[in-house]
């Protein structure tokens, strides 16, 4: 994939950024020498190849690269992921690069964490293939991601688009994703969310959690998602729980969504683990739960392939309340097929048309 990105450049394979002198026998390298312009606008790839290219062929001894600091290089070129998994073994295969403490600015690189910033944007990127999640947007806040295209596997595990965690005031927007996991991921301590204009498949659709795996209190609230168009997820719009967590979910809506083809289009699971063999469910019940609350699902039309279209599978001991059904039309996307609505402990109110008939609970 291209990428590009503005930042001062601290440390680079082991690239020393310093200010040292020239001695008689040449041993620093310096990129400026080499024709850096470190104006942040100027595309300084060359002049890095060619210091790196006389560095590699000096005849001296220990020759150095040196990127000086406190100085903006732009670097347009191709970042060549390695070709097999085995790579990055004893290696931490969880982050290709990492932005830590910055201004963080506008930076658009691959399969990136996003920690500590603020009013940042992460837009026109084209990623490939990550090993993990593409994209995390972790600890930050007013960040904008846009105009994405994520691709990966069907098959493949843990490829979550857009991942955002223990961050507030969010938008993602104009994207394309197609994963083998979420198109995007909300995960705990994460509030005043919003997802829209998203194209999502295939995948497991857009998620609100898991949330309260470690029975950790949980506290997410004011996730907007909206203008989503799902084809051939497993889910469309799904939140999901650990039985052991506490605190809430809350302020959620979920508005103006398409489904073609979609296992399980509107989906509450309160019961979501993993067991020891790695599946999914059948857990041991437990008393505690996420309260979840204040849920909208408005106009969500189109097809479901599987039998129950809307599935609110909420906790005996904390239930689900204050759920609105409204404007709901979801059909089979087999000719002649009916599809139904499953609810256990879900409590609220329906308006306008629901299809497949509510199973809400008043």
């Amino acid at each position: 994939m291209k990428a590009m990105g503005v930042f001062a450049l601290m440390l680079i394979f082991g690239l020393f950024s310093a200010d040292l002198p020239f001695s008689s026998a040449q041993t620093i390298f310096n990129v400026l020498d080499y024709g850096a312009k470190a104006d942040g606008k100027t595309d300084d790839s060359n002049a890095f190849s060619a210091a790196w290219k006389a560095a590699c062929s000096a005849a001296t001894q220990n020759p150095t690269v040196v990127v000086p600091r406190s100085k903006d290089f732009l670097l347009i070129g191709t970042i060549n992921a390695p070709s097999s998994p085995s790579v990055w073994t004893r290696r931490n295969a969880r982050r290709w690069l990492i932005f830590h403490n910055t201004g963080c600015a506008t930076v658009i690189p691959v399969a990136l964490n996003i920690i500590h910033c603020k009013n940042s944007t992460i837009s026109d990127i084209h990623t490939i293939d990550s090993a993990r999640y593409h994209v995390v947007v972790n600890q930050s806040s007013d960040i904008l991601v846009k105009n994405m295209h994520i691709t990966a596997p069907e098959s493949s595990p843990n490829t979550d688009g857009i991942h955002i965690e223990l961050s507030q005031n969010v938008l993602v927007n104009n994207s394309v994703i197609a994963t083998g996991d979420d198109c995007v991921s909300i995960g705990e301590l994460s509030s005043n969310i919003n997802v829209s204009y998203v194209t999502c498949g295939p995948g497991h659709g857009v998620s609100i959690g898991s949330l309260g795996r470690y029975g950790n209190s949980v506290k997410v609230e004011n996730i907007h998602v909206k203008k989503v168009n799902f084809k051939g997820t497993t889910n469309g719009v799904r939140i999901k729980t650990w039985q052991i967590g506490l605190g809430y979910v809350r302020k959620i809506s979920f508005e103006h969504i398409t489904v073609e083809s979609v296992d399980n289009p509107i989906y509450i699971d309160q019961y979501y683990c993993n067991n020891f063999d790695g599946t999914s469910g059948n857990c041991e019940p437990k008393s505690t739960g996420v309260h979840i609350s204040e849920v909208t699902y408005d106009d969500i039309v189109g097809t479901s392939s599987s039998n129950a279209a809307i599935y609110l599978n909420c906790s005996q001991s904390v239930a689900c309340t204050g759920i609105n059904l409204s404007n709901i039309k979801i059909e089979s996307d087999k000719s002649g097929q009916q599809v139904i609505s499953e609810c256990t402990n879900a409590h609220g109110t329906n308006s306008g048309v629901v299809q497949p008939k509510s199973c809400l609970q008043s």
